[in-house]
């Protein structure tokens, strides 16, 4: 029986700038970080306070996963925005979204009212993006 999802994975440009942008922008702790070999690093984060899930930062590379002609179309994609990678929950979606744009996060929405609470769209620095929400009690 699968108890629950430990792990889910965020396909990123440069994993050395997806660590910047996930701990010092969105201030979320590393969890993992580890070489593999073959140049490959085994690199994991989480918001503070949250242990039981890890966001996989995966380098869009050829290996097991990807082809050489995969990767050029991954790497497309992921630039063009075409992958959502969740929603990150917030107690103050408005100050959060202030906070985030003094350090640079481009927002495809700003906070809007939605039947389930505030919701900001945001841009991490790969391409992703990531709904910010402040859910309604």
């Amino acid at each position: 029986m699968i108890r629950r999802q430990s792990h889910t994975t965020i396909f990123v440009l440069d994993q050395n700038e997806a660590m910047r942008f996930y701990c010092d922008v969105l201030e979320f702790e590393v969890r993992a970080n580890f070489e593999m070999g073959h140049g490959l690093r085994w690199v994991t984060v989480s918001p503070k306070g949250q242990p039981d899930l890890e966001l996989i930062l995966a380098p869009i590379v050829p290996g097991p996963m990807f082809t050489d002609a995969t990767v050029v179309q991954m790497k497309d994609l992921v630039e063009q925005g075409a992958f959502g990678i969740g929603v990150f929950e917030t107690d103050d979606c408005k100050a959060e979204y202030e906070r985030l744009l003094e350090l640079d996060v481009t927002f495809t929405q700003p906070p809007q009212e939605q039947f389930y609470g505030l919701e900001a769209l945001a841009k991490d620095n790969s391409g992703n993006w990531f709904s910010l929400v402040e859910r309604k009690m």
